[in-house]
């Protein structure tokens, strides 16, 4: 089995790799050969090293032909631009995560049209494809059945990409599974462009004695997903069959992975409880009406018995959350 993990040397796409790498199968099948492909080189990316890995460098629409020159047999498409940068930039969102996804599709699309095998495709997409509208506001919890009215350009560019992979997935052209993602929380390393970035950045600085600016009220309701679930429920998702019943992934539907909503001032509670007083001192809270605006308008409840049929579930709580980064990454927590 060859598997492709579109960008693999971002956060997820990492512990993805790493998570496929320790197994070495794929819905109980071997993988014979697993492809990274990422814009950016590391070389001390482990798994480059690794005997059964494969690395394509480059932008994704450049290197189709070098993907797809051996059958591929499924899709793990990460890569994408993040929230903040594709409101700042629509042409940057628009090429990396439309047009990008289309030609991933189209490639697909060949291989199957040519009698090769029908690619199993993964979709990252996001709750960012919800969001309020005068003439329809959002029920208390969102489910998949939820029209979504996304309310931010990213948002937008995810939905149009679910819309396109549900469509070759009905044409027979590839078997397309949609995971909407929640706020993973927390992420390691350097701040990104995502408007919700600030939600790993209120505990990651301040535990390694830090300061953090917190550009939302702290009110402000939240749906976030631990790396760890987060892994677990991309993994789960693509490697579901097909069918009705427990266990089986019915329709073309996507998945809401299993929130744990919890506010912001919540949260920097938690940050009190592992990292004491000294730790929450060094959180500002400066609002910003840009981060209020998207944020505000992604849904903080999800009805998740779609992915409960899966076998998923959300974080027990905050304080295990953060737990489990202390636990991940001890070098970079000062206590």
């Amino acid at each position: 089995m060859r598997i492709v993990v579109t960008g693999a040397y971002g956060f997820l796409g990492r512990l993805l790799v790493g998570s496929l790498l320790r197994t070495r199968t794929f819905g109980g099948a071997p993988i014979t050969r697993l492809v990274l492909v990422d814009r950016f080189a590391d070389s001390s990316f482990p798994p480059a090293r690794d005997p059964l890995v494969d690395v394509v460098h480059g932008e994704l629409t450049d290197s189709l032909g070098e993907v797809f020159a051996a059958p591929v047999d499924v899709v793990f498409h990460l890569a994408a631009a993040v929230s903040a940068e594709c409101e700042a930039d629509f042409d940057l969102g628009m090429g990396a995560n439309v047009d990008t996804t289309r030609a991933l599709l189209e490639a697909a699309r060949a291989q199957s049209s040519a009698g090769g095998p029908v690619a199993r495709v993964l979709f990252a997409s996001s709750l960012a494809v919800y969001g309020p509208d005068p003439a329809l506001p959002l029920p208390p919890a969102v489910s998949e059945s939820t029209v979504p009215l996304p309310q931010s350009s990213y948002g937008t560019q995810k939905l149009v990409c679910e819309q396109l992979l549900g469509d070759f997935t009905r044409r027979g052209f590839v078997d397309g599974r949609v995971a909407r993602l929640m706020t993973v929380v927390v992420r390691p390393g350097r701040p990104n462009a995502a408007a919700s970035g600030f939600l790993s950045g209120i505990v990651r600085e301040p535990l390694a004695k830090l300061p953090a600016i917190c550009p939302v009220d702290p009110g402000t309701h939240v749906a976030l997903a631990s790396p760890r679930r987060t892994i677990a429920g991309i993994l789960r998702v693509a490697e579901a069959e097909r069918g009705t019943g427990p266990g089986k992934l019915a329709g073309r539907l996507p998945v809401n992975l299993p929130a744990l909503t919890v506010s912001v001032a919540e949260m920097l509670d938690t940050l009190r409880k592992v990292g004491g007083a000294a730790a929450v001192d060094l959180v500002t809270v400066t609002p910003d009406p840009a981060v209020e605006a998207i944020v505000g308008s992604w849904p903080s409840v999800l009805d998740s018995r779609r992915a409960a049929t899966l076998g998923l579930k959300p974080d027990p709580s905050f304080l295990a959350v953060v737990q489990d980064y202390v636990a991940d990454h001890p070098d970079a927590v000062a206590m």
